[in-house]
């Protein structure tokens, strides 16, 4: 890749933002340097006057460490000026009037933000970290968004992710730039036109021929660019450590999964499930090694995950790591067990810690840590102590450690319990094709 200080960053890409346009998507395989890219796009739109008040809306960490971080390493966009909206009502307010080139909020605020200009929106850029967040037509900062989206000139939206379910998280994304002219104008019309129901009348699923059709719709508004010939990443290693339960424990597991209903050792309470998904959940939660009764109580069960996370430490004693944890009882648990590992908090303050190569083990959620943050310069090795159902969440994790700049081999480590797990990772596969096929299709 290009130095960071003498070139700017389109011209590692190619990327480029055309002038008539008003909305453009920027798919960017993981670690591209999107950010930069966008920077970029932006001030040139500021010089040439062609927008006034941009605004981005990153996730919570990122809005509050990434994208003003990002602008101090290219020489070209250290004169921006950012001001953060984040934090308590009358600091958001404080940050709104202050004098800045580019503003940055949280997708959380964006309703309180819409209810706060009302008519009045003074934004005429707007640029999405992360659009996925924005993928439920139904959720209240998209509808929030929407109602302003006639005040905004230039749109961006942004994300390695864009279909981490299928081609029904496209629609809303899309209507963000172009306000239905491409995709229809409301979901309803854009699931008959593409989709038609399942046999059993619960899930929709394509039409014959509707993805080429949706691709051809939006590819004018597309940018991919994939990592193969444009960065030069070291290579990633994932591998599953297969972590057999007890023969007794594996006979409880059976017979919960058979019976929805288990009993715990030596007490009296039941632990029950009354639906399939709430079965695969507590099946996960099985396997992590402990269970939670209706009360929010926890059940241990067994140690098995950490046994095996043990033999890692000892076996990597140079390494430091990243730990990704689903249920809080694991994260509990991994503070119990490992005093000296640090929690990645919402603020994200432990970014430059990690960096530094100051914490060895850094715990982590996936559905918190997954966007935006540069985790690449701290270690190379994730482990997956737990699993989350979500594609994007798994994948953009994957992609703190394997971007521009990591020197070493990407090692990512799955400790699998029970055959749920191995089902779980096998679904993420098939989603990944289909996210796969779309983004091959926008090159």
């Amino acid at each position: 890749m290009l130095s960071r200080k003498d070139h700017r960053p389109y011209q590692t890409t190619g990327v480029q933002f055309t002038k008539d346009r008003k909305g453009s998507a920027l798919f960017l395989d993981m670690g591209l340097g999107k950010t930069s890219i966008t920077l970029t796009a932006i001030l040139d739109m500021l010089n040439d006057f062609e927008v006034i008040k941009p605004i981005i809306v990153a996730p919570l960490r990122v809005a509050n460490t990434v994208w003003h971080n990002e602008s101090d390493d290219w020489s070209h966009l250290e004169e921006l000026g950012f001001s953060i909206i984040t934090g308590t009502e009358k600091e958001r307010i404080l940050a709104l009037n202050k004098k800045a080139d580019i503003y940055v909020i949280n997708r959380e605020n964006i309703p309180w933000l819409v209810e706060y200009y009302k008519s009045k929106w003074p934004f005429d850029l707007l640029a999405i970290d992360e659009s996925t967040s924005f993928k439920n037509p139904t959720s209240k900062r998209f509808r929030a968004l929407k109602s302003v989206l006639k005040y905004i000139k230039k749109r961006i939206i942004l994300t390695g992710t864009p279909a981490p379910n299928g081609y029904m998280d496209l629609w809303s994304q899309i209507y963000i730039l172009d306000e239905g002219e491409r995709l229809g104008k409301n979901i309803t019309r854009f699931r008959n036109t593409y989709f038609d129901k399942d046999f059993m009348g619960f899930n929709y699923i394509l039409k014959e021929g509707a993805a080429d059709r949706i691709q051809e719709k939006i590819k004018d508004i597309v940018y991919h660019v994939p990592t193969e010939g444009n960065v030069e990443l070291p290579d990633v290693i994932s591998s599953v450590i297969d972590t057999p339960l007890t023969p007794k424990l594996l006979k409880k597991y059976q017979d919960f999964e058979e019976d929805m209903i288990m009993q715990i050792e030596g007490e009296s309470e039941l632990i029950t499930s009354m639906s399939a998904a709430a079965l695969s959940n507590k099946l996960l939660q099985f396997s992590s090694g402990a269970v939670y009764d209706e009360d929010q109580n926890i059940h241990q069960l067994h140690n098995l995950k950490f046994d095996t996370l043990d033999e890692i430490i000892e076996e990597n004693p140079n390494d430091n790591m990243l730990v990704a944890y689903n249920f809080k009882h694991e994260l509990l648990r991994l503070r119990k067990r490992y005093p000296e590992a640090v929690v990645l908090s919402k603020g994200g303050e432990e970014v430059k810690q990690w960096n530094d190569g100051k914490i060895k083990m850094l715990l982590v959620h996936p559905a918190s840590a997954g966007h935006g943050l540069n985790l690449q310069h701290g270690g190379s090795l994730l482990i997956w102590l737990g699993f989350t159902w979500s594609l994007e969440n798994y994948q953009q994790l994957n992609k703190r450690l394997h971007r521009s700049g990591q020197k070493n081999t990407v090692r990512l480590v799955h400790i699998a319990v029970g055959a749920v797990e191995y089902r779980l990772m096998k679904s993420l596969a098939k989603k990944d094709v289909t996210q796969a096929d779309l983004l091959r299709s926008l090159l």
